[in-house]
């Protein structure tokens, strides 16, 4: 109610004005109003005719003159709209230029309903307590209608059915459950239930695509014959391998592989990669031919093998990859190896590798050591560090033996001040100038006394110097969880990237990565290798020291930190120790070749900064744009379109030089027009757009 003057209209939906007209015989509930007919007025159509939802849209005589279908569905759905509010809500230019009609009225209601449908079947009782009448009524009609199934009679079972099929308007549906399947948890479980349908001998597997049973059958097939492969020869595993892979690789881009349900055909693509790749073997005569020969392409089945590891967790699906893996891979590490024992037998051990890391280090250096980092890891490891910077692998022989207390201190920023007597029987070196043993806290301060800064956790120091820091332990997790190493690879490599990540944050320039040794990592664990005890002073899984009087085995080299030592390496890839899955400190490409990761860091880049347009001011046709945070190669331009580089307005665009750029429209017919001002890439993506107008007005 506003002053004296202000209408007060009341609409009564559903009753008329002959209603009010008897007020003897009018509803009981009406007749305080009957009164006010006479001291008011019906507001009606322009015939007399009380006004109705659909004559008031339509009417262009003191309605709103819209567009209204005066079919029955129509108005029905009208109805329906005006309950639930929908229709209020929106602006009478919604509703201009468009037929109003069932159709659209019910996307008013529903305004998504194949996400309706997958919380309808994920929580039916939730679903329905939630919506009111009007559209549970709204929805059961459109399920019958587009979907083909009553929500009522025929529940969610045989809602699941059509999903699996996913024909019709059941593919958008479909389409959302995989884009989403985690916001419809229990969808899975219905879908589980379905049966797939008899397609003959040679079913098109893609009509099978939508039927989590297939996919469960399938996994169990591809179980056995990973398992069968135990009993092979390798040739004949590796064309098991390969035959499986015809089979089941399409499964991969199934949904329920995304869901992690198919982990034996996600190991399958990785097994596969073994079988073609482990035909071919590092080629050389000499340990750095073989090397050479590794670093193009061998290290991608060592990669391929533990990627097929991660894929899988339940012990029934580690059994069999483990018995696939073994039968193919084992036999190929076996004669790297050898080939690798008997180049280093004829040259007497193991030569220095040239390095493209030739440098040296200097001031602005850190040092990052990382225990067990294996070459084809780092490879992994490198494309991670790359935001960070430029980074470059190269590669080196580690000491002999592969151990961590000898390899530590070889790739050390102080191995020249490092030294090892014919007592060092455990191969822990001492300090060279006073024969102390290399200790945590003596190497620490041998480092501090050479001007090395040793950082611990999260330390980073003075970036101006040099440093030495350690982060990640894969060789500490692979003594203890043997094949879980391959799974928990990442969370390792995550490490070494956020500690990484603090130092060139912190002002470092290079970023050294150095480490020990490699590793071997094999289901069922290493070949068992006879020596007798009484022929060695200490024994570990792939090297023991001899006794003085113990005559030297086929495979007998000095220590590198004091040739006096005597060390036996067990022969191919065996161990002296039964059982083990995990193991260093042998002769192999995959311990002794260690990688070198050196990152130049890019300082902080105006990569991630953000360009903001600070002012577009026009003099006649030429625009001067100012912009904060421009990083050189960045362009400015005018369109009529952002996106489109045809709609350009302007005779050329024009570099943002020291943040301002100045350019101007080629032709005055566009003064006045509307237009956007846009900053590009350098490789002409739009970073930054501002709506102007030629000339400024």
């Amino acid at each position: 109610m506003g002053g004296d003057n202000s209408p007060c209209v009341l609409y009564l939906p559903g009753v008329s004005r002959s209603d009010l007209r008897a007020i003897e015989s009018c509803p009981r509930d009406l007749q305080p109003l009957a009164e006010l007919q006479y001291r008011g007025a019906f507001w009606s159509q322009a015939n007399g005719k009380d006004w109705t939802l659909s004559s008031f849209l339509s009417s262009k005589n003191g309605g709103l003159g819209l567009e209204v279908a005066q079919d029955k569905a129509t108005q029905e759905a009208l109805g329906q709209a005006s309950l639930a509010g929908v229709l209020w809500e929106r602006s009478v230019d919604d509703f201009k230029g468009r037929t109003i009609n069932a159709e659209w009225l019910q996307t008013l209601l529903l305004p998504n309903p194949t996400r309706d449908l997958l919380l309808w079947m994920n929580a039916p009782d939730a679903a329905r307590s939630q919506w009111s009448d009007v559209l549970w009524d709204v929805f059961t009609k459109l399920c019958k209608m587009d979907f083909g199934f009553d929500p009522v009679a025929d529940g969610v079972l045989v809602a699941a059915e059509r999903l699996a099929k996913a024909e019709g308007k059941w593919a958008a549906v479909a389409e959302l459950y995989r884009d989403s399947y985690s916001s419809f948890p229990n969808v899975f479980g219905l879908l589980a239930k379905v049966q797939p349908p008899e397609l003959g001998l040679f079913p098109d597997q893609g009509l099978l695509a939508g039927y989590p049973q297939v996919n469960e059958q399938s996994e169990a097939a591809l179980r056995y014959t990973l398992s069968a492969c135990a009993s092979m020869m390798a040739p004949k595993a590796c064309a098991a391998v390969l035959a499986a892979e015809k089979e089941h690789g399409l499964r991969r881009g199934w949904l329920w592989a995304s869901m992690g349900r198919s982990p034996l055909a996600e190991a399958l693509g990785h097994l596969a990669l073994v079988a073609e790749r482990s035909s071919t073997l590092p080629i050389g005569q000499t340990p750095a031919d073989l090397a050479a020969s590794y670093q193009q392409s061998g290290w991608q089945v060592d990669q391929a093998a533990l990627h097929a590891l991660a894929c899988v967790h339940a012990k029934a699906d580690l059994e069999a990859v483990g018995a696939a893996l073994r039968a193919m891979y084992l036999p190929w590490i076996e004669e790297v190896a050898r080939r690798l024992q008997e180049a280093v037998k004829a040259e007497g051990g193991l030569p220095p590798l040239p390095t493209k890391d030739a440098s040296g280090l200097g001031a602005g250096t850190c040092t990052v050591f990382v225990d067990g980092l294996r070459y084809d890891v780092a490879v992994q490891l490198q494309p991670r560090l790359q935001v960070l910077g430029e980074t470059n692998l190269s590669a080196r022989w580690t000491s002999l033996p592969s151990v961590t207390a000898s390899g530590k201190a070889w790739c050390s920023p102080v191995a020249a001040h490092i030294a090892g007597t014919a007592a060092d029987t455990e191969f822990e070196p001492r300090v060279a100038a006073d024969s102390k043993p290399l200790s945590g806290h003596n190497f620490r301060k041998l480092l501090t006394d050479r001007g090395v800064q040793p950082l611990d956790k999260h330390e980073t120091g003075d970036p101006q110097g040099q440093a030495w820091t350690e982060a990640g332990d894969l060789d500490h997790y692979g003594h203890e969880h043997g094949l879980r190493l391959a799974r928990d690879l990442d969370s390792q490599l995550d490490q070494v990237v956020e500690r990484v990540g603090e130092l060139v944050e912190a002002g470092w320039k290079r970023i050294r990565i150095v480490t020990d040794h490699g590793w071997l990592l094999m289901p069922g664990g290493l070949p068992k290798s006879e020596l007798a005890k009484h022929q060695t002073e200490t024994r570990w899984g792939r090297c023991a020291v001899l006794k003085d009087s113990a005559h030297g085995t086929p495979l007998t080299f000095g220590w590198d930190w004091c040739k006096d030592v005597q060390v036996a390496y067990a022969p191919g890839v065996s161990s002296f120790i039964a059982g083990a899955e995990y193991a260093h400190g042998g002769l192999s490409l995959q311990e002794c070749l260690v990688p070198v990761l050196q990152l130049d860091s890019a300082g902080a880049t105006n990569s991630t900064a953000v360009v903001t347009i600070q002012s577009v001011t026009w003099k006649g046709l030429r625009c001067t744009v100012v912009a904060d945070g421009a990083a050189p190669g960045q362009r400015v331009d005018i369109r009529t379109k952002a996106a489109l580089a045809s709609s350009s307005l302007a005779a050329s665009d024009k570099p943002l030089d020291g943040g301002k750029a100045s350019l101007a429209v080629a032709d005055d017919e566009y003064m006045g027009a509307a237009a956007v001002v846009v900053v590009l890439s350098a490789e002409g993506e739009v970073l930054q757009k501002q709506v102007t107008t030629v000339g400024g007005h």
